[in-house]
């Protein structure tokens, strides 16, 4: 049995994944409050970036927190398709979930619904990783394990759903975030307690990329993705901002518009 090592940087890489987690669920809710506040084609975009943003984080976790995962005794590579498609998975999966909380009209209903894809998306998404995983050994899971990780998934994100839809603030959001940052953490570390090594003496050829080949850069792809949609969308107006400013705009020319002519008499 192959002695594995999920700490092989120390603190480093769980620190980092779970901060990547945080800012694609903060970003992702964030939208998702955008979004309940627009119409049309406006609540349509806010929710395909809050899809893109919570499934990118899921994902740039997943892989952020699997550099820290070593295997004594053999070389760790990735199948590339299998990996981008767990990528697309987190994203499509967490579209159901959010579009749902967007579009439903019964709220109960809508979270459940949401919460439940959007923690299979993330339990979807860490086993479809991990089958991208190629190494000189075979894995087995515990079956209860596994299972206690969807749980923990479906859980805290139907939690952290709720708390930002309900109460609807920043503070709220931000407060989610963190919560969805945890269930992620907590669902991959517990996933990863399922995993049982046995290595493999035969020694064929690995296939797929090394880490540092395509996760690496891909990640930092989708990391910059974040950040870069966070400034964006923490400097764009709410809705109430617009209205706001629109309402202030009218008022001051109002008050400079000349005083209308009186009506002479002929």
């Amino acid at each position: 049995m192959g002695t594995m090592n999920h700490f092989s940087f120390g603190w480093l890489t769980p620190t980092l994944s779970y901060l990547m987690a945080c800012v694609g669920a903060a970003l992702g809710l964030r939208c998702t409050l955008r979004a309940l506040a627009a119409t049309g084609a406006s609540r349509r975009n806010w929710l395909l970036t809050a899809a893109a943003a919570i499934g990118s984080g899921i994902w740039t976790m997943h892989f952020v927190a699997m550099f820290g995962f070593t295997v004594d005794g053999t070389e760790l590579r990735y199948s590339v398709p299998l990996t981008v498609l767990s990528l697309v998975v987190a994203i499509l999966v967490t579209g159901l979930g959010v579009f749902a909380v967007g579009y439903g009209r019964h709220r109960a209903r809508s979270l459940l619904f949401g919460g439940l894809t959007t923690g299979l998306g993330v339990a979807a998404m860490h086993y479809l990783g991990m089958a991208a995983l190629r190494m000189h050994a075979g894995i087995r899971y515990d079956a209860g394990t596994v299972g206690l990780s969807a749980l923990i998934a479906v859980g805290a994100a139907t939690a952290a759903l709720w708390a930002a839809v309900t109460i609807r603030n920043a503070l709220a959001a931000g407060g989610a975030s963190l919560v969805m940052g945890i269930a992620v953490t907590c669902m991959h570390y517990t996933g990863m307690a399922a995993v049982h090594v046995h290595l493999d003496p035969a020694r064929t050829e690995l296939g797929g990329a090394s880490p540092m080949q395509f996760v690496f850069p891909l990640a930092v792809g989708l990391g910059s993705f974040l950040f870069l949609t966070s400034a964006f969308v923490a400097l764009s107006p709410t809705a109430q901002e617009r209205a706001a400013y629109a309402e202030a705009t009218e008022l001051t020319i109002e008050d400079f518009q000349p005083d209308r002519p009186l009506d002479h008499a002929h």
